[in-house]
């Protein structure tokens, strides 16, 4: 099941919208390659996190 910006699993509701948004991007392409929903959240947050700690963004909101 794809995610949105607006439907998104609920791991993800403290991440800030620019940080969740990335995961949710990272999470669908993984979804798309076969990976399971709860391993391609679990990727996907912490390559999200990766990419805002990188950028100096913040990260929870």
């Amino acid at each position: 099941m794809p995610w949105s910006d607006s439907d998104y699993p609920n791991s993800l509701k403290n991440l800030t919208p620019e940080v969740r948004h990335k995961a949710i991007e990272i999470a669908n392409a993984l979804l798309d390659q076969g990976y399971e929903e709860g391993r391609a959240i679990a990727i996907a947050t912490a390559q999200a996190e990766e990419w805002a700690d990188n950028r100096d963004k913040p990260i929870r909101q």
